[in-house]
């Protein structure tokens, strides 16, 4: 289909001036370049910015075409596809269907030429509404850049409207469009399509990735690999497997990499420790930065290399591409265990910390689904348990193989998979108490596959090691000396001490869970923040006549619990009530204290009945 004509104008042409007033739609996703085109055509001011959303309500300009039709030019907000959940979304699908005003004549729907194999699928849902629509291939300047080549014809042939590539910012690059429109108007019966009822997404997108391996000439050799490796690593069942394969790889990977640099971490500590020793008089100061500080900080800073060997395949993830593919596995399956799609970026930002996971549950439209959401994020592993996990599973679980897998690495990999499952079991009980919400599928691009950047990955550690010692700079340290306190008067008994009053005071209710007295009491200053009970059992264990150094506090925790004891331990920490700065945000974020203690509640009674079966089912099992 030829659509050269001469340079459009928005000026009068000699041509006769029609009485009617044409309605053209601006149409497509977020991004696509609805408002450049906008600003372009009519000569506007809309806001242009490079994030979804940009438009958030109906926008309206007019100009006339090179034979003389009056336009008048709707800017509509940016659409994924006819679900329309969001405000916004449902503003753009009442205008196209003329629920809000009257039909448009015509629809330009814009679809990215860089992304042509994930935009196809929105030309298809659209053209199945059965309007007069032309297909505005946008950006095609940049995709020629990246060496894309695309059969205009071939699109034109399957989707049977016209096909027209543009480039918006330029004057030049909309001339082939105003053609479009001039050729299309007086005969708008042959640029509508039947109407389709009864498909579903994946309908239309088996269609887009048929016509765009049709449609696509030539492309670089990354995008080919791209969807090599999507072909595997986007499999419902292949993908899934491949992604637990990494986690576990990724746990096996934490103790074989960090084993050398936290010996040296170690040396360095304990070494510091014994020079304070030697020369310090042997009184409360020495006690102070050696039992409380060094014991205290030292037993947490040891774990640095492992949270960095952790965070190193996490920044890996994401700088590649994959973490992305990761997020729409789990779509899926979220989904199909009733949880909401959009959930995911809030949960997956809970590992790092449950803090901007809760914040991020503002994605969903659904109140039931975020509160969800906010009540579930607690149970993903943060990086605040990993010290916990490390300390019990090193001084209990041997450093042996299972087959040709670490058993430490196999029991941290367990933690983590149960605090998922929890939270999946959890969310199907609280959206039976709220109600279930609208079912909303989590959209956005998958990027091409790219190699990460040294100097980008360095600086992500960096950053990730920065915050761990800040926090054990201020929160453990100042922990460290309030406990060392509390531990040493007013006498040298634990029990005597006040941190021993404390502990007996709540000591009955963990009794059952088969916990002492040092557990209780780190279990106290563990609320501020969950990585402080190492720093406390140090100092404790410290006080008590362990050495500083790791292999002393394992010794002290092999002497004084029991296998069952410990494996109680883990169970606690997998459920343990927030850190107050997180109820904090809770708080804030519902707008509620019930939900608050709700919560404080829930994850206490889910840590104590969980610490309860294992401690009593490993005593039955152990002795």
């Amino acid at each position: 289909m030829s659509l050269e004509a001469p340079l459009a104008t928005n000026e009068k042409s000699n041509a006769r001036p029609q009485e009617k007033a044409f309605t053209l739609a601006l149409v497509g996703a977020p991004n696509a370049g609805k408002t450049t085109l906008f600003n372009g055509l009519t000569g506007g001011r809309a806001k242009i910015a490079n994030y979804p959303g940009v438009t958030v309500e109906m926008r309206e300009g007019g100009f006339t075409t090179p034979e003389g039709r009056k336009i008048v030019l709707q800017d509509l907000p940016g659409i994924h596809g006819l679900s329309g959940r969001s405000t916004d979304a449902r503003i753009a699908l009442n205008a196209i269907r003329g629920e809000i005003g009257e039909t448009p004549d015509l629809l330009l729907v814009l679809i990215d030429a860089p992304n042509l194999h994930s935009h196809l699928q929105f030309a298809f849902q659209i053209r199945s509404l059965g309007l007069p629509m032309i297909v505005v291939l946008n950006m095609i300047d940049l995709a020629k850049r990246d060496g894309v080549e695309i059969d205009l014809d071939a699109l034109e042939k399957t989707l049977g409207v016209p096909v027209v590539a543009t480039s918006a910012p330029r004057k030049a690059g909309r001339e082939a469009l105003l053609t479009a429109i001039d050729q299309a108007l007086p005969d708008l019966a042959r640029l509508t399509p039947p109407k389709e009822t009864g498909r579903s997404l994946r309908d239309f997108q088996l269609q887009a990735r048929q016509l765009s391996a049709k449609a696509v000439t030539a492309e670089p050799g990354m995008h080919r690999l791209t969807r090599t490796l999507d072909a595997i690593l986007l499999h419902p069942f292949f993908g899934l497997v491949t992604f637990l394969a990494i986690l576990f790889l990724v746990f096996q990977a934490v103790y074989a990499w960090a084993e050398w640099p936290m010996g040296v971490l170690d040396s360095l500590i304990t070494s510091l420790g014994q020079g304070l020793r030697t020369v310090l008089p042997d009184n409360w100061i020495e006690s102070l930065l050696v039992d409380g500080i060094i014991a205290g900080v030292g037993s947490v800073i040891i774990f640095l290399p492992q949270i960095l060997v952790l965070f190193f395949f996490i920044l890996i993830m994401e700088m590649s591409g994959y973490m992305a593919r990761a997020a729409f596995l789990m779509d899926e399956l979220m989904l199909r265990v009733g949880l909401n799609g959009r959930a995911f970026i809030p949960l997956l930002s809970s590992f790092a910390c449950a803090i901007p996971g809760i914040m991020a549950a503002r994605v969903m439209e659904s109140e039931r689904d975020r509160l969800t959401t906010i009540m579930i994020a607690p149970l993903m592993t943060c990086s605040a348990r990993i010290p916990v996990y490390i300390l019990i599973i090193g001084a209990f679980i041997p450093a042996s193989n299972v087959g040709p897998f670490g058993l430490q690495g196999l029991v941290m990999f367990a933690l983590y998979v149960a605090g998922i499952v929890s939270a999946v079991i959890v969310a199907f009980v609280f959206r039976r108490i709220l109600g279930r919400g609208g079912e909303q599928s989590l959209l956005m691009e998958l990027p091409s596959y790219k190699m990460p950047q040294l100097r980008d990955l360095l600086v992500g550690l960096w950053s990730r090691a920065k915050i761990f010692l800040r926090r054990a700079g201020t929160v453990i340290f100042t922990v460290s000396i309030v406990l060392w306190f509390l531990v040493s008067f007013p006498g040298n008994d634990l029990r005597s001490s006040f941190a021993g009053m404390i502990g007996r005071t709540i000591e009955p209710i963990f009794k059952p869970l088969g916990f002492n007295l040092e557990i209780v009491i780190a279990l106290v200053p563990g609320m501020a923040a969950r990585e402080v009970a190492v720093g406390a059992l140090g100092t404790v264990y410290a006080i008590d006549g362990a050495t500083e150094t790791s292999e002393g506090l394992y010794a002290a925790l092999q002497a004084g619990w029991s296998l069952p004891t410990a494996l109680a331990f883990l169970a606690w920490y997998v459920y343990a009530p927030q850190c107050i700065s997180t109820l904090a945000v809770v708080r804030r974020e519902t707008n509620s204290w019930a939900r608050m203690w709700g919560m404080t509640a829930y994850l206490f009674a889910l840590a104590w009945f969980a610490a309860f079966i294992t401690y009593r089912v490993a005593l039955a099992l152990l002795g």
